[in-house]
């Protein structure tokens, strides 16, 4: 992008917006009079109030007024940056102002939200926040946008039904992929199982997509191997590929992690032998076979998951007790079947319907008290019945735990390889729950399917498909282009001391020992500002943040 510089000795020519955000904030201050005091501040030659200042009409108000009244600086206030600042900076852009020359100020979250039914106090605050604002915007510079070429070819680490369907995805959208699973064949933990609750045989499911990889001529497919080293950044991830003897580098855009995850076999719970007391992984493979024949059997919930070990419920666990306890039902009428469990969680109607369907083909559910867990022992399964307040006993041929889903033991060598964090009980971690719950932090890569929690197939198959969309959105473009608001090291008052590279999550500063010095990596820089607040001799600073443009605000505060 070319940078729109300011003229020497341009005079500044601010406009402020303030947002009502409905009654968000004007519910909760005077937004007319902060609007008022706001054109009295040094530099302020615009100030409009607007209703929903992200509204079309909103984002027209400010272009027009950048090119009406020479405006070389913005600031808005109105709610959150972290969701609306690249909107408004963007805007600015478009009506030819440089993009960060623009300030947001927080008058919702920062100043309504926290003082509701306190007026003259939010007013006054929504002031004290404008001014610094302004005081800040004063003193902010024109930048170029960091550009970058981009690969447009990803690695897929996993061949389950997650991997498979972010492959699947891409290859029809014309772009190569390179897939690499460390096991002998593709489809992960579908093929260990049964039917699916469709009642469609989850092997036939899995191996329609596995075919299709397979066939695609934009598919490089890896079996039996392992990514051993990646590095570089978006755009141009260079990758080592272990697989039998041989070597293999390349060069991705993109690298998605779909390693899936593993049912929990624990010795010694709730008496597990794998013989007369099993897990539902094990069940499914005896269904599979034909080899069930035991005529009582007792399903046990929450085997090993929402306790002081593994607090999270697995989500997929009742789901297959259910499904299971009724195939078993429906291949012998007979059979005598109780699931025991704290609470069942069947997510969806359809899936609650199962529940339903269960109960009335005559299969027990029990309640047991979480602080009285099931005891198995000598054949017989002894438990306290919470709901009807007696101890009773069951005598099984055999005993099936609903284990929950665990990270693998892989997960943290993979995530090594990335620098992706994971949670503590080994999942990957996503960048965030709501906004960007199939990005990683790290640019680039992303995550799909049970690795990143327990799913069912069709939710792994629509993350991984999700996946896709958000690779593609990155790959289809000609070039990327990365915020300015990047550190910079200024190399005649380093004394490379590399206490910055200790501070750096994202691995972005190097050392250059010809120098003696420390370089930050443009491309790799996230803007965290870490650096930039343990320099020892303040050589290194935060675009966007650095001390005249804070000290402007304290001093306006």
């Amino acid at each position: 992008m070319k940078k729109k510089s300011e003229k020497k000795n341009e005079q500044l020519r601010v406009g402020v917006f303030i947002c009502d955000c409905g009654s968000n904030i004007a519910g909760h201050l005077d937004c007319k009079s902060v609007t008022e005091y706001a054109g009295t501040l040094p530099g302020v030659v615009y100030t409009k109030e607007n209703l929903y200042t992200c509204s079309e009409s909103g984002i027209v108000e400010i272009q027009k007024a950048i090119k009406k009244n020479d405006l070389n600086r913005v600031v808005v206030a109105s709610c959150s940056p972290r969701t609306h600042h690249p909107l408004f900076a963007s805007s600015c852009e478009q009506a030819g102002m440089n993009p960060y020359l623009f300030e947001m100020v927080n008058i919702r979250d920062q100043c309504s939200w926290v003082h509701m039914g306190q007026w003259d106090i939010a007013t006054s605050k929504a002031k004290d926040l404008v001014r610094m604002g302004v005081a800040k915007s004063v003193s902010l510079q024109p930048e170029d946008e960091i550009e970058s070429s981009v690969v447009r070819k990803t690695l897929v680490i996993g061949g389950g039904i997650a991997g498979l369907s972010v492959s699947e995805s891409l290859a029809g959208m014309g772009l190569e992929v390179i897939l690499v699973e460390k096991s002998g064949t593709l489809g992960g933990l579908m093929n260990s199982l049964h039917v699916l609750d469709s009642g469609t045989p989850a092997k036939e499911q899995v191996g329609k997509i596995a075919d299709k990889v397979l066939n695609a001529e934009n598919i490089t497919t890896h079996v039996g191997s392992e990514v051993k080293e990646i590095t570089g950044y978006i755009g141009n991830f260079v990758i080592t590929i272990k697989s039998g003897e041989e070597t293999i580098k390349e060069t991705v855009g993109s690298i998605v992690v779909a390693v899936g995850a593993v049912p929990l076999v624990e010795e010694g719970l709730f008496g597990y032998n794998g013989k007369n007391v099993i897990t539902q992984m094990e069940l499914e493979k005896r269904l599979k076979s034909g080899e069930v024949n035991a005529q009582k059997i007792v399903m046990i919930q929450c085997a090993g998951a929402r306790d002081e070990t593994r607090e999270y419920c697995s989500r997929i666990c009742c789901l297959t007790a259910v499904k299971n306890a009724m195939l078993i039902k429906r291949h012998n009428p007979f059979a005598d079947i109780h699931i025991l469990y704290r609470d069942m969680q069947m997510y969806g109607d359809e899936k609650e319907k199962l529940l339903w369907d269960a109960r009335g083909m005559g299969i027990g559910f029990e309640v047991y008290d979480q602080n009285q867990p099931p005891q198995v022992e000598d054949g017989k399964v002894s438990f306290y019945h919470s709901v009807m307040g007696q101890d009773k006993v069951l005598e099984p041929d055999l005993v099936v735990l609903s284990t929950p889903l665990v990270a693998r033991e892989s997960s943290a060598k993979v995530a090594g390889l990335m620098r992706v964090p994971t949670d503590k009980n080994g999942f990957f971690l996503e960048a965030h729950a709501k906004l960007r719950p199939l990005d990683f932090a790290a640019d680039g890569i992303f995550v799909c399917g049970s690795c990143r929690f327990p799913v069912t197939s069709v939710e792994a198959r629509t993350q991984g498909i999700g996946v896709a969309a958000r690779v593609a959105s990155i790959l289809f473009k000609d070039k990327l282009i990365k915020s300015a608001i990047i550190a910079e090291i200024d190399d005649e008052s380093c004394v490379g001391c590399m206490g910055c590279m200790n501070v750096c999550p994202y691995e972005a500063i190097i050392f250059n020992r010809d120098k003696g010095v420390c370089e930050v990596q443009d491309i790799l820089c996230k803007g965290c500002g870490n650096c930039a607040s343990t320099c020892p001799s303040h050589s290194a600073l935060l675009k966007g943040y650095k001390p005249e443009q804070l000290l402007a605000q304290i001093r306006a505060i």
